[in-house]
């Protein structure tokens, strides 16, 4: 009858590729729109799905350069309020003081679907300053 153990080498193999699967990841700084920062005019929708994933403790920065108009920044509650631009229940995260220079620093501290806008003028409707995050868990 065949024996169905393995060697010393063939274990040290499997942990060995074991480990390789579980990279262990770091939380990240994120700038929002990378060197195009938080500003009108840029489509944060495609940054979002081109920069993705995020991961669980990734930290978005949300920086606003002093030569452009101000923008907020706003946590929608839904999909719902997402796709239809409706603040009346979201929840102001910075104003557009708090954007400017460093910027605004948001956790993504939960495991949950996040709906970012700015509420400003009509940077949400126009489909520009918005964008949707899904942060990964890390291994």
């Amino acid at each position: 009858m065949a024996s169905i153990g393995f060697n010393a080498q063939q274990i040290i193999l499997l942990v060995a590729l074991g480990a390789s699967l579980l990279t262990v990841t770091r939380a990240a700084a994120v700038i929002v729109g990378g060197s195009e920062n938080w500003r009108y005019g840029y489509n944060y929708t495609e940054w979002a799905a081109n920069t993705a994933p995020f991961y669980f403790h990734d930290t978005l920065v949300f920086k606003d350069e002093n030569s452009t108009p101000p923008h907020s920044v706003y946590l929608l509650p839904n999909l719902w309020s997402y796709s239809t631009c409706d603040f009346s229940k979201a929840k102001l995260l910075a104003n557009p003081t708090q954007v400017k220079g460093d910027g605004f620093e948001f956790v993504l501290n939960q495991w949950r679907v996040f709906y970012f806008a700015s509420g400003e003028a009509n940077d949400c409707k126009e489909g520009l300053m918005k964008m949707v995050i899904v942060p990964w868990p890390r291994f």
